[in-house]
């Protein structure tokens, strides 16, 4: 055994690592969360295994991403902190931080929606409901974990397992073709017809408000006592390891939610328009017992990503505002203004799958907000010192950067200007 993979095992081993470790869980949720749901079915119901090649690319820029992000954070910075900080026109982070704000917005559609869906389906709770339910349960889980934020943490322990082996068991007995997913991730297609699935799905997995939340997370565990003993060369190694583990669980569920609902209902010649719909054709094929899973796990997912989504809430307000307000009170302000749309697309009867891919959209419109000031200044020497991105790193992530903000301009292209 080489001396790196002794390395690698004396880290996974050390109770140093597992003391750090849970972070990345926090963030991993976020490309989990229902608006994956909604993309990832639609793609897999509409067009079988073909765009799974989307999930596969959207997710290891998320890892490079992510990695920028929480390095920033390491190094004592934010994201909304240095525009706040070193843009000179007050009016421009204004705007800036009210853009932020939809992007929280567009996310809360998704992530509520996820909660409000799963609770009628397994309970029967009408929709206007169970988005009252779903502010007061993630308040409710935020004040408990107020005190003890490693307390929340383990609780994504939970959360992720339940979300991944659902989706263990929905493979299980979809049987897919291993063959066509081998294809598929190894051989791009895009077109007209599959560009607002595309963009929708790299919306839902390069999430601007993970980005956002990533930084302010990771520079409040730099500063604890523990982490100012390991010192940042290890909390840098830490972080790396975190992320790749932790998005690696969240890039094959999402693919697990595309493969599923090709082998599921292309497969079998069946249209799905509704995550409804997903849930009750499951059972007369696959049995009770595949639905009930279906809508646990898309519970555990609503609510695990929306917590995510309230701490990325606050963190745009504490960043970018002087607004100064209790912890719980900017909670509540937050919960209640971003569930406003949901009740309001709700009452206007609009389907909840249509919404959660049209929001996924918006939030890929979005990246460039915060991913444009993250790779800018994560490549400055006088603002990252030892942590500063290498030019290959830079490179990386602004060729990425470039081709999402491609993929954007084609989706509206193809939308607005059809041949």
């Amino acid at each position: 055994m080489d001396e790196k993979n002794k390395g690698i095992i004396s880290m996974l081993s050390s109770r140093s690592f597992w003391a750090f470790f849970g972070t990345g869980l926090i963030i991993s949720v976020a490309y989990m969360d229902p608006g994956n749901w909604g993309t990832s079915i639609s793609a897999g119901a509409s067009y079988g295994y073909a765009l799974l090649w989307a999930i596969w690319f959207s997710s290891g820029a998320a890892m490079l991403f992510q990695y920028i992000s929480g390095k920033l954070g390491l190094a004592g910075h934010t994201i909304g902190g240095l525009v706040r900080s070193r843009w000179k026109s007050k009016a421009l982070v204004a705007a800036y931080w009210l853009l932020a704000e939809i992007t929280i917005l567009a996310t809360d559609l998704a992530e509520f929606l996820g909660i409000v869906v799963a609770l009628n389906l397994l309970f029967g709770v009408p929709y206007l409901l169970g988005a009252l339910i779903s502010v007061v349960d993630v308040l409710l889980l935020l004040t408990l974990a107020s005190r003890r934020f490693r307390a929340l943490e383990h609780a994504f322990v939970i959360f992720v397992g339940v979300i991944g082996a659902g989706y263990v068991y929905e493979l299980f007995i979809t049987r897919p073709d291993a063959s066509a997913v081998l294809a598929a991730s190894f051989k791009p297609t895009l077109g007209a017809d599959t560009a607002l699935l595309v963009v929708g799905i790299i919306g839902a997995t390069v999430m601007p408000h993970a980005l956002f939340v990533h930084s302010w997370l990771m520079k409040s565990k730099a500063r604890t006592k523990e982490s100012r003993l390991l010192g940042k060369k290890t909390l840098l190694r830490f972080h790396t390891a975190e992320i790749v583990m932790a998005l690696l669980v969240a890039s094959f569920v999402n693919a697990a939610i595309l493969i599923m609902s090709a082998a599921a209902f292309n497969a079998n010649g069946i249209s799905v328009a509704t995550i409804d719909e997903a849930y009750r054709t499951l059972t007369p094929l696959f049995g009770p017992l595949a639905s009930l899973v279906f809508a646990v796990a898309l519970l555990s997912a609503g609510i695990s990503s929306s917590i995510t989504g309230t701490l990325a809430g606050q963190s745009i307000m504490e960043t970018l505002t002087d607004f100064k307000l209790p912890v719980v009170a900017r909670r509540i302000i937050t919960r209640v203004i971003n569930v406003v749309p949901v009740i309001i697309a709700l009452y206007m009867g609009i389907e909840p799958l249509q919404i959660l891919v049209l929001s996924q959209v918006v939030l890929s419109m979005m990246i460039p907000l915060p991913l444009i000031p993250l790779i800018y200044y994560a490549s400055k020497k006088e603002i990252m010192g030892s942590l500063a991105n290498r030019g290959i790193t830079t490179a990386a992530a602004g060729v990425l950067a470039l081709l999402i903000i491609a993929l954007d301009a084609y989706l509206l292209y193809a939308t607005f200007l059809p041949s």
